[in-house]
């Protein structure tokens, strides 16, 4: 089968706007509100206007307590982890699930493992763990944590390639995911041949209210006249 494909006008586009931008245009696209594909909770993220959107590399983590297999085998699947990270279609996101949430001590995500994920081509990580080294993390990859810590702890890597959870978002691999420091959601596949076309709508009807509001003399009968029209323009 085909690695799937964002096409190029999409993918530019969704670089640069913001989750909550992707959040309402999803609806746009479906046609309806109701879309909850998206983390819930307030996250940490190193890269504030950063927007990250890739194909998810999904894995679990742990580390509050020293694994119990043999070290041969944490070994094998930490090397096993880096491989899956480096295949599937790009561009990609690592999505990890730490186990130990909601009482997470073990930071993956810093200077070390932050530039050798960028140099397997990866835009990003998004996780419900821990994050350190702010400052010297790899440039231009964000990383959107539940938290920051100062330690690796026992971290070790648990499974490799299966659903994930993060705040409440559930994430299989190969799942198209978008982020920013609001957190992250999953693109439906079905909307994508008709997001583009949504987020420019959704901006044309933001504007029919957000331009009166701007103007110095707008006051409520310029906000009403402004709200019935842009009803109108969502029906």
């Amino acid at each position: 089968m085909a690695d799937p494909v964002i096409p190029a006008d999409l993918l530019d586009l969704l670089q640069r706007v913001d989750t909550p931008t992707v959040c309402n245009a999803i609806e746009v696209a479906q046609g309806k509100r109701g879309f909850d594909a998206y983390t819930k909770g307030t996250m940490q993220c190193s890269a504030p206007g950063q927007s990250m959107v890739g194909f998810a590399r999904t894995a679990k983590i742990a580390g509050r307590e020293p694994p119990t297999e043999d070290p041969d085998v944490i070994r094998a699947r930490r090397l096993d982890y880096f491989r899956n990270m480096a295949e599937g279609p790009r561009p990609a996101i690592a999505v990890l699930e730490d186990v130990d949430f909601p009482n997470c001590v073990s930071a993956w995500w810093g200077e070390v493992h932050t530039n050798v994920h960028k140099g397997l081509g990866l835009n990003g990580a998004l996780t419900n763990g821990v994050m350190r080294d702010l400052g010297d993390l790899a440039e231009g990859f964000p990383v959107v944590a539940g938290s920051i810590g100062p330690s690796h702890a026992f971290v070790h890597v648990r499974e490799l390639g299966t659903p994930v959870t993060v705040f409440g978002m559930t994430v299989k691999q190969g799942d198209l995911v978008h982020a920013d420091q609001h957190g992250g959601l999953v693109i439906p596949p079905e909307v994508i041949p008709d997001l583009k076309a949504a987020i420019e709508a959704m901006w044309a009807g933001e504007k029919i209210i957000l331009g009166p509001a701007k103007e110095p003399d707008f006051d409520l009968d310029k906000l009403l006249a402004a709200w019935r029209a842009f009803e109108k323009a969502r029906t």
